[in-house]
């Protein structure tokens, strides 16, 4: 609450989507229900306690909410990562995609299924679309600081990135990719390690649009200040205007990154170590 709510103050988003709520939908709206209500926004809520967790906000209405995947996979039962509702004519799908642990996994295999019922999911929606969330997939080599850091993880193997791309496929454009094809963008940098103040970090939280919807795109940035501080996210928002950008497109990195791209001796993840 000490980081979402200044935050949604300042950025004052009609829509936002939230991922890895970690609450149960009785306890989200106890502890933020009646903060977000003063800010005029409807909840769509797909939470559990404890884990995963996914939410819509919204101050320009909230129709046809989803909750899950219908007929999506378990790990072994449902969980709570995907929540979708209709937002002044566009559907919105707010969705916390399953991490991998390890290629070849059995995490990993639930990864690339859950994908691929996300993707039929919609294949049979309205034109008129968005995916926001944690993707857990880094779409190119573009997005990661070092490719070679990340051989032999996931978030970067090729099924991985082959079900993004059967998801794109769909008519679905990478709106901060398109509005910044070779700048050095980055969603998340791991706690540990100076990450973040080294500036070694991943994409993994993508909106996608449709044509529809890609076309009234008027800013699309990272709004790294997020990170920073005390008690941070260990991602930063991704912020889409459509039609407006009261903001400006004031660039994928507010303010620039802190370090140049990584040079000399090979960085090794934290995970890895």
């Amino acid at each position: 609450m000490a980081r979402l709510l200044p935050w949604l103050d300042q950025r004052a988003p009609d829509v936002l989507c939230l991922q890895e709520t970690k609450l149960a939908d009785d306890a989200f709206i106890e502890l933020l229900g009646g903060e977000l209500a003063a800010r005029g926004y409807e909840l769509a809520l797909h939470g559990e306690v404890q884990r995963n967790g996914v939410a819509i906000l919204s101050r320009v209405g909230l129709h046809d909410v989803v909750r899950g995947i219908p007929g999506g996979p378990g790990f072994p039962h449902a969980e709570a990562r995907a929540v979708s509702a209709t937002c002044a004519g566009v559907r919105v799908h707010s969705v916390y995609v399953p991490n991998g642990r390890e290629p070849d996994s059995e995490h990993y295999r639930y990864k690339l299924a859950w994908l691929s019922a996300l993707r039929e999911q919609l294949r049979e929606g309205p034109d008129a679309a968005m995916v926001c969330g944690d993707v857990n997939v880094a779409p190119a080599d573009i997005d990661v600081f070092d490719p070679a850091a990340y051989v032999g993880q996931t978030h970067v193997t090729p099924l991985e990135r082959r079900a993004l791309a059967e998801l794109m496929e769909l008519g679905l454009s990478d709106v901060v990719r398109e509005r910044w094809p070779h700048e050095r963008v980055f969603t998340y940098w791991d706690y540990r390690a100076g990450m973040f103040h080294r500036d070694l970090g991943m994409r993994i939280d993508l909106v996608l649009a449709s044509e529809p919807v890609a076309r009234r795109v008027a800013a699309a940035w990272v709004d790294r200040h997020a990170r920073k501080g005390k008690g941070p996210s260990d991602h930063a928002p991704v912020i889409v205007d459509l039609d407006d950008a009261p903001d400006g497109d004031i660039g994928p990195v507010v303010p620039p990154p802190s370090a140049p791209a990584a040079r000399g001796r090979p960085v090794t993840l934290p995970q890895a170590s």
